[in-house]
């Protein structure tokens, strides 16, 4: 490892001073500052950008592959919850992320995730309980219980549910929220609990009073579900609890920026820059201690050279004192894994078995889908007939959507949604939070059977389906995602996107949309593989 030195623009967040020094960086950790003459032409010096909750698998790429793509735009640490290949493989695929993780020098820090499944209502690949939990709590690797979904199980002193919050509290390691819309005293309970952040607020109003409880907030602005407009007002009064997160970015989005935009949009809006950086630098180290370097005296050698203090443009990025970045190209080389871990039942049922018999309702309930939002609303619409069977309408735009069970042979369950606004073929995708079984949104039967037995075959993926057109990616890593170069994938995917909207959909994110309309966590009507949710009575529901 080279030693060498650096003469930049010092932006002190905690002392709020800008300073132009020359940095001496040895064995990859800062050595010295030294004072040197004022040089507007010198680069910023800032410590590196950090997503505070991201679930990895949702970039559809291997934590390597992340990596490659995230150090172009500064981000040098992560929060990933493994939510996602927990469901699918259990405590086998969260060791499979964090041994990944290893191969590049990016820092990724992991949670145990907490609720797997995350529902008694659906079915997931595998099941990660107390015993597990505190299994991997041990692991130095694992710093922190990752988000608590059950939030009824934690008002309910649920004994399974408070005894993970206990083990991570035990070990001195957070436990991260998950409660959408929760209010007042339910709110306090649970945040009394030792809960101490919640990425998923939707208005100012929740998170004030979440904030005003001592909980830290994530203002979360992803591929599909975008609070940055609603919550960024908060960092002008509440700059030491706030934190930047993505949740669930796409590749595509990867590849534009990461935690760099949301930087820039706040300087746009006229937040305080110090008040910025320490959401976006900061915050989530001191929150979580992450093994990550602050620019301080001894710390590891993590920080990022930015052109300017508005766009943030970034000119290089280091981790452990190493170049990982530089002018938009990525120094990070990765070897495709040798393992591709998955868990698939090839799933037997016929065209038949997508029909929705009509037996005389009046009026149907309908998912209500809302872009950039993870909440649905609940609608009912008067069914649409062909013969006995009840069938998309494309006129009023209220669509068939299925969910098939990817780890055992069960009914297809079989319900409609509102705003897709395809006019003709199907989407579907294995990537369907939080269990990950098969989901399809389409105009017609056909259509949807097609999309997902492309899937099928490939055992994961994303499809779209179009007059006789099958385009598809392939995610032969639990589903979820591929062990491709990522830029590749960021490729395949744009490609298959914008395939999804010639079908007539206004939604910015199709498949990211969809991979979240069977979230049954989130209120307030979804799709399990068993039958309708009601996210607000928290039980299945006859159609």
């Amino acid at each position: 490892m080279q030693d060498f030195t650096i003469k930049a623009q010092l932006v002190n967040i905690e002392k709020k001073e800008i300073r132009p020094v020359e940095m001496e960086v040895t064995q990859g950790s800062i050595r010295s500052f030294r004072m040197i003459e004022e040089d507007t032409n010198l680069p910023f010096l800032l410590p590196g950008f950090i997503d505070s909750h991201v679930h990895i698998e949702s970039s559809m790429l291997i934590p390597s592959e992340f990596a490659k793509l995230a150090v172009v735009h500064g981000t040098v640490a992560t929060i990933s919850d493994p939510h996602e290949i927990g469901n699918v493989c259990g405590v086998e695929g969260v060791k499979y992320m964090i041994n990944n993780g290893k191969t590049v020098p990016f820092k990724f820090h992991f949670g145990a995730p907490s609720c797997v499944p995350a529902t008694k209502s659906e079915t997931a690949g595998a099941e990660i309980g107390i015993a597990e939990v505190k299994e991997l709590l041990q692991d130095p690797a694992i710093y922190y219980l990752s988000e608590m979904m059950n939030f009824p199980g934690v008002l309910n002193k649920d004994p399974e549910v408070m005894a993970k919050i206990k083990a991570a509290h035990a070990l001195g390691k957070p436990v991260d929220g998950h409660a959408p819309g929760l209010r007042g005293e339910a709110a306090k309970q649970y945040i009394n609990a030792g809960i101490s952040t919640d990425h998923e607020c939707f208005t100012l109003e929740e998170a004030l009073e979440k904030l005003q409880h001592g909980m830290k907030i994530l203002i979360r602005e992803g591929s599909a579900a975008k609070n940055f407009e609603a919550l960024i007002p908060l960092l002008n009064t509440y700059p030491d609890h706030i934190m930047f997160c993505s949740d669930d970015k796409h590749p595509d989005s990867l590849v534009d920026g990461h935690i760099n935009q949301l930087c820039q949009r706040a300087i746009d809006k006229g937040i305080p820059l110090f008040n910025i950086l320490q959401a976006a630098c900061i915050n989530p180290v001191k929150h979580y201690k992450m093994d990550v370097g602050l620019l301080n005296i001894g710390d590891p050698a993590d920080f990022i050279l930015v052109k300017d203090l508005h766009t943030f443009d970034v000119l290089s990025t280091y981790i452990n004192g190493k170049k990982v970045a530089e002018n938009g190209k990525s120094h990070l080389s990765t070897t495709p894994p040798t393992q591709l871990l998955n868990q698939f039942t090839d799933p037997h049922f016929s065209i038949e078995d997508l029909a929705v018999p009509f037996n005389g309702q009046e009026q149907i309930p309908v998912i209500g889908a809302l872009d950039g939002q993870l909440i649905t609303e609940k609608l009912t619409f008067k069914p649409t007939l062909s013969g006995n069977n009840i069938i998309s309408n494309t006129e009023e735009d209220v669509l068939k959507i299925v969910v098939v069970n990817r780890y055992q042979n069960t009914p297809v369950a079989k319900a409609f949604i509102h705003r897709f606004g395809f006019k003709s073929g199907a989407i579907a995708s294995t990537v369907a939070h939080d269990s990950h079984n098969i989901i399809a949104v389409g105009v017609d039967d056909e259509s949807i059977y097609k999309a997902i037995q492309s899937l099928i075959q490939l055992k994961g993926g994303i499809s779209c389906v179009n007059d006789g057109i099958i385009k598809t990616l392939g995610l032969p890593v639990a589903g979820l995602m591929s062990a491709d170069d990522g830029y590749q994938v960021a490729r395949q995917y744009t490609a298959i996107d914008e395939m999804a909207k010639t079908l007539g959909t206004s939604l910015s994110a199709p498949f990211m949309t969809l991979s979240f309309m069977a979230l049954l966590v989130i209120p307030h009507l979804k799709l399990s593989d068993r039958s309708l949710f009601d996210g607000d009575q928290f039980k299945l529901i006859t159609f």
